[in-house]
């Protein structure tokens, strides 16, 4: 009796949104128990993120009415989480946030079921995400969330006038906080801009020139970064930093001090160094708590179609007085991630080894090492090494055969990319189309195969 009491009262607030129609609900929004009954059932909604940020999305969501919902996590935790990643506890220092987090949650949330991952988002195959109807982000890099958004519009399909395909669109609603400051924004695949649409959103890292490195620091930051940038070639020739190695940060912390002591600079600290190498930002739990809540009632919108989605930026002050604004970005129809891909035209003898030779000097691409996918078959993988061996005898087949002779589609390649002197890995989606072949009209192709 106790249980449906609370019950009750948890989804009196929801049933207002789900039992009753509106003035601003979706277009294919039917109000009813029914709805409710099913978001909780059947949804899935996949977290990737268990910090601060993520703490309040998996809180905020298990009491939105979602009982299905995974979250993924890299990180351990640490005494400096404690502050505001309010899951945790002393004694669960060293344990993996994922985990400890979804226990959490389920303690305190009768109902809900959370399946935590403890492990890098590249680490899963890309259709892991595909089982899922909305992905929530609340990470803290900019390379993580470039990652997940290539991954979500991997799936995504146009038709042949190129308009997105309604069933192939991968929902994300991505947070992120700094100090004060705070974005919730909707991502909708080939209908909103994705995050690669708005990169230039993000302001470039702070950089310090070498010289003031390595000749005159001044502030700790500067020591720290001696001791990564500097310091570790010299001592290291040919071994790659590793930020997320604890016994590589410690060791650029000690160098780091030693470096402060020399110059007599005060400041140095294991978090700080942490904070400098990995560019984390501060974070302050109102703020993550304002964000949560902004990202869970747009999941909660675009499941139900209670209300229209957010259009499709909110932006957060809380520095001086309280300020929130709504802009609406453009998608970048020539988008690479979010677009209907790149269109390769080629002939049906080339071989797999010569598509990938291919995709090096092609202008938009400009990709290299590419391990290459077909409708999550892959034809060829450049790592591990077992993955490799298995998919060398491919190089030599026909690309057209490796796909099953169809006469157009889409293929999925993952390498690295070369942009403003910077390498970076990508995945790339490729609309591939052959020529030579008995009813399909001759097309010029990308490149003289």
């Amino acid at each position: 009796m106790a249980g449906s009491v609370v019950q009750s009262s948890r989804s009196r607030d929801l049933d207002k949104l789900l039992l009753r129609p509106g003035n601003l609900i979706g277009a294919n929004f039917e109000p009813g128990s029914q709805l409710r009954d099913d978001l909780q059932q059947y949804v899935k909604v996949l977290v990737i993120g268990a910090g601060g940020l993520g703490c309040e999305l998996l809180k905020d969501l298990a009491l939105s009415g979602f009982r299905n919902l995974e979250v993924i996590d890299m990180d351990r935790i640490e005494v400096t989480n404690l502050n505001r990643q309010f899951l945790f506890r002393l004694e669960d220092v060293g344990k993996p946030k994922a985990e400890v987090a979804a226990k959490r949650v389920m303690e305190r949330v009768s109902g809900v079921n959370i399946l935590p991952h403890f492990c890098r988002i590249e680490d899963k195959e890309i259709e892991f995400y595909n089982d899922f109807h909305i992905i929530a982000l609340g990470l803290d890099s900019i390379e993580a969330r470039s990652y997940i958004n290539s991954v979500a519009c991997s799936f995504l399909e146009y038709d042949s006038d190129d308009n997105p395909l309604e069933e192939t669109i991968k929902p994300m609603v991505d947070g992120g906080t700094e100090g004060f400051k705070g974005h919730a924004r909707v991502i909708l695949p080939g209908v909103t801009p994705c995050f690669e649409c708005t990169i230039w959103l993000f302001p470039p890292q702070v950089k310090f020139p070498l010289c003031t490195l390595a000749e005159t620091p001044r502030t700790a930051a500067h020591c720290i970064e001696y001791a990564h940038l500097i310091k570790w070639d010299e001592v290291h020739s040919g071994k790659a930093f590793d930020p997320d190695d604890s016994e590589h940060m410690k060791w650029v912390y000690s160098e780091a001090l030693k470096r402060a002591e020399l110059f007599g600079i005060p400041g140095v600290t294991y978090s700080l160094t942490q904070g400098v190498v990995k560019n984390i930002i501060p974070a302050i739990a109102s703020t993550n708590a304002i964000i949560s809540a902004a990202c869970a009632l747009e999941t909660l919108k675009i499941v139900s179609g209670c209300s229209k989605t957010l259009s499709n930026y909110l932006t957060y002050n809380g520095a001086e007085g309280l300020h929130t604004k709504v802009t609406e970005f453009v998608k970048d129809k020539d988008c690479l991630v979010c677009g209907p891909g790149v269109l390769i035209e080629l002939d049906s003898s080339i071989t797999l080894q010569k598509f990938i030779d291919l995709l090096e000097d092609y202008p938009k691409l400009l990709l290299s090492k590419a391990s290459v996918t077909h409708r999550g078959k892959n034809l060829y993988m450049q790592a591990p090494p077992v993955l490799e061996e298995m998919t060398r005898s491919n190089l030599g087949v026909p690309l057209f055969d490796l796909m099953g002779k169809v006469l157009k589609d889409v293929v999925h390649v993952t390498g690295v990319a070369s942009k403003n002197d910077k390498k970076t890995s990508c995945l790339r989606k490729l609309r591939v189309a052959f020529k030579g072949v008995d009813g399909v009209t001759d097309m010029d192709t990308a490149s003289g195969a």
